[in-house]
């Protein structure tokens, strides 16, 4: 399902009003009576009982149970954009079919995956500093000259897959690939946690991150809903939680592995279902329920 598709489904299930748009947050403090106060970017506070960091990856409630900063995989993503591949870009649509194609080697790659309504989303991936993908002295606001750098770097490439540089619509987005230290624990703190990528940021392989971050919200709320206090739900849930992102890891050995430098000859070449399966396994054994 993609993302904004989740989002409105999600958000649509709420009474109007329970989600407060244009509030982006710029700090949270501890209060002397137990709770905290949240400011926004517009101006606005706010005191909570209970606040749940599921912020993301620069977490503005991180620094209220931990110190741990998020560090560059040394792999960086520019990604691209399809849109009404089917009639506008059959080459595209050919290459990418129903699902998704990946193509790795000499250290970089190149990935799409179709998300509904004709669209097709790309990542080249080049393994470069988080400043400019790689791109040094191109301006990563300039379509045209971001275009023919990523060309240059792919010289050589068959032409089916570089059409993925090449014939996209609207400009390149700049991904550079955070992970936090694995695992990422932290002395419990009364009123507050983390979920998602504010927890256990990984690296974008096997789905990890996003189910994961379906799973701590689903638990949180479970345990919210079942302990008579707020301290012993987060505690319950921190339980089940830490462990099984620090089963996950951070993803940055299979970074490795993929944008390797792809010799043909190596027998090392990554199984994805292979280690799927297991990280199913080693999350099913690390969670009291099983999942």
């Amino acid at each position: 399902m993609d993302r904004g598709q989740l989002r409105t489904l999600l958000a649509g299930s709420l009474a109007p009003g329970t989600v407060r748009w244009g509030h982006t947050l710029r700090s949270a403090a501890a209060r002397p009576d137990g709770t905290h106060r949240l400011t926004f970017e517009n101006g606005t506070t706010a005191d909570a009982d209970l606040v749940i960091g599921a912020d993301g990856a620069w977490s503005r409630v991180r620094p209220l149970v931990s110190d741990a900063t998020p560090v560059h995989t040394g792999v960086t993503f520019i990604e691209a954009h399809f849109d009404h591949v089917d009639t506008d870009h059959p080459a595209v649509a050919e290459l990418v079919g129903d699902g998704q194609t990946f193509a790795t080697g000499d250290h970089k790659g190149l990935l799409a995956q179709r998300n509904s309504n004709q669209h097709v989303r790309a990542y080249i991936a080049v393994r470069e500093g988080a400043d400019g993908g790689g791109l040094a002295g191109t301006d990563l606001g300039d379509t045209e000259s971001v275009r023919a750098a990523l060309l240059e770097k792919f010289t050589g490439w068959d032409e089916r897959l570089r059409i993925l540089i090449g014939d996209n619509d609207g400009p390149y987005v700049h991904r550079p690939l955070f992970v936090l230290p694995a695992p990422h624990t932290w002395p419990h703190a009364p009123g507050v946690t983390l979920l998602g990528d504010a927890a256990h940021l990984m690296a974008p392989f096997g789905g990890n991150g996003a189910n994961l971050a379906m799973l701590d919200g689903c638990e949180l709320a479970l345990a919210l809903a079942r302990h008579d206090t707020v301290d012993v739900a987060i505690t319950a849930y921190e339980d089940t939680m830490l462990p099984r992102a620090a089963e996950a890891g951070d993803g940055a050995d299979a970074l490795d592995r993929v944008f390797g430098p792809g010799d043909r000859d190596a027998t090392d070449v990554p199984d994805f279902g292979r280690e799927k399966e297991e990280y199913r396994r080693g999350a099913a054994a690390v969670s009291p329920r099983g999942r």
